[in-house]
């Protein structure tokens, strides 16, 4: 299982919803075990911003430790990606709805809004993973928008509180290598609304 992520050039493009780091971090560590080669990549707020979550500087040392390499942090260093064509897949994850939107909207104003624009130039899977509390609110338009979109998929995503966040939606991170595995072949895996963890 996973043989073809072995060698695949992934995109790991985070993304300023600093709770669910932690389990983004471990799904990161999972695509490297599995022998993908990850370049990693952060939103102006996810590299700047220090919460109860983690200090921004050990949240880049972080990604970098597992990925090998150094982040990019700057629009202009998230340019060159499509025209060198150095990933195969990117994965925003995890994509918040501010992302979601500009990436809705053709707006490029961050590195990972940047990356998203470059890679796909090359028709190649761009995989959002979300989080974001308002999914059953303003940002379920730019849900429906992409997913009309060619070369965008989603891990499979659900209500991570209904009770009290009922417009809240979180993907399921740990589906995010089946969800490479079927973008491959240029389908959406399914189901893509699941129960809630």
């Amino acid at each position: 299982m996973y043989e073809r992520l072995k060698g695949l050039r992934v995109g790991i493009a985070m993304c300023g919803s600093f709770c669910t780091f932690a389990e983004a971090f471990r799904q990161a560590e999972l695509l490297s075990a599995l022998g993908c080669e990850l370049y990693p990549i952060m939103s102006l707020n996810a590299s700047t911003i220090s919460t109860r979550f983690g200090k921004s500087a050990d949240n880049i040392q972080r990604l970098e430790g597992i990925c090998k390499r150094q982040a990019i942090l700057t629009v202009e260093g998230a340019e060159p990606i499509g025209p060198k064509k150095m990933l195969d897949v990117l994965l925003v994850m995890p994509c918040t709805s501010n992302t979601l939107s500009k990436i809705a909207g053709g707006i490029t104003d961050t590195p990972v809004t940047m990356a998203v624009k470059s890679h796909i130039r090359n028709a190649l899977p761009v995989i959002l993973a979300i989080a974001t509390n308002d999914a059953l609110g303003a940002s379920a338009k730019n849900i429906g928008e992409l997913l009309c979109r060619k070369n965008i998929y989603f891990v499979p995503y659900g209500q991570d509180d209904y009770a009290a966040k009922p417009l809240s939606m979180i993907s399921h991170f740990d589906l995010a290598a089946d969800t490479i595995e079927s973008a491959l072949d240029k389908k959406q895996i399914q189901p893509l609304v699941l129960a809630p963890k």
